[in-house]
């Protein structure tokens, strides 16, 4: 996998970013700065956990026979300690399909295993940022 940063043609702060053969941005706020012409650096944090526990989810339905037709997420994050070193980040979960309320904990389990979420509450990262 190759990740690849380049500050944009337009805006103060924009971003491009290719992952792969995939094109995203990231900006920051108006308010800071810049033009909120795409998420922020913690917005693409938050929403690849929230993608991962949807996979995750959406997989294991499909491998267990479980009903789930699809499932929506909200993501809440409150920096207020960010700077002491807690991020809190909270996930609202929202099955849909023909599901007993067993299958509803399970997949609520299952969330919680996904493997970013794992990395973001089970592992030390090291960042080794070095100059080309």
């Amino acid at each position: 996998m190759a990740i690849e940063l380049r500050k944009s043609d337009s805006g103060a702060f924009r971003q491009t970013i290719r992952i792969n053969q995939h094109t995203i941005f990231a900006d920051i706020a108006a308010s800071i700065g810049g033009d909120n012409s795409a998420p922020d650096p913690h917005d693409l944090y938050d929403a690849s956990l929230a993608a991962c526990k949807a996979i995750t989810v959406m997989m294991y339905a499909k491998n267990k026979n479980i009903p789930l037709d699809y499932l929506d997420i909200d993501v809440e994050r409150d920096t207020t300690q960010e700077a002491k070193g807690l991020y809190v980040i909270k996930v609202k979960l929202k099955f849909f399909g023909k599901l007993a309320e067993s299958d509803k904990q399970k997949l609520t389990e299952i969330a919680g295993k996904c493997p970013i979420h794992k990395l973001m509450t089970q592992s030390e990262t090291q960042v080794i940022t070095e100059v080309m």
